[in-house]
């Protein structure tokens, strides 16, 4: 059976955020707030926990990741970033946004597109999952909480902790959660190229 945390949105509590760190690196699997939906979020290089996604997700091994990161530093150590994405990335983040760059050697290489060796990163701009990131050291490794059939992220708490009690190791309640998802980018064409129009207005340069 998962844990439930009720962790204030803008005020999280220090302790419940330990404890949840610690869950992650202990292999376990988590629900917690974003900027744009609920999330699934494990570590980033623990396999069995990206197995567990993937199944209960139903996905395919094409599906991309994304990382979610503390700021343009730790983005830096598992991307390869040129000066005018820098630029970009610091004028977008954090927000509601997903950047695709080249993954760096450091991205564990079951996150990294095989034929375009790209990875999806994110800055999410939600106290609890930043202030997570800053006790946990590293990035998440993160996908959108929408269940094999649903055709929406699911939104309310109570639901996650019926629906996935068996299946995840932490539900965090921050209150309701929204259905839109990130504006997808990719930087790594010689111009940058909105794959997905989602929660983020992106126009043409920083």
């Amino acid at each position: 059976m998962s844990q439930y945390f009720e962790i204030h949105p803008t005020h999280p509590q220090k302790r419940l955020l330990t404890r949840a760190a610690e869950i992650l690196r202990s292999g376990g699997l988590i629900v917690y707030p974003t900027d744009t939906s609920y999330a699934l979020g494990c570590h980033i290089g623990d396999k069995r926990a990206l197995d567990r996604i993937e199944a209960l997700r139903r996905l395919d091994k094409g599906h991309r990741f994304t990382l979610a990161c503390r700021d343009l530093s730790e983005i830096a150590t598992y991307a390869r970033v040129d000066k005018t994405q820098y630029r970009i990335l610091k004028h977008y983040t954090p927000g509601p946004f997903t950047f695709i760059l080249t993954a760096s050697r450091e991205t564990p290489r079951r996150l990294v597109n095989e034929k375009r060796r790209t990875i999806g990163i994110r800055v999410p701009d939600h106290a609890v999952v930043r202030e997570l990131l800053e006790v946990v050291g590293e990035p998440i490794m993160t996908t959108t909480l929408r269940l094999a059939g649903d055709d929406l992220p699911m939104t309310e708490p109570q639901e996650m902790r019926d629906r996935l009690e068996h299946q995840v190791d932490l539900v965090i309640d921050s209150g309701r959660g929204g259905v839109e998802s990130t504006t997808l980018v990719d930087l790594t064409a010689s111009e940058p190229v909105v794959e997905r129009q989602g929660v983020g207005r992106y126009t043409a340069g920083p």
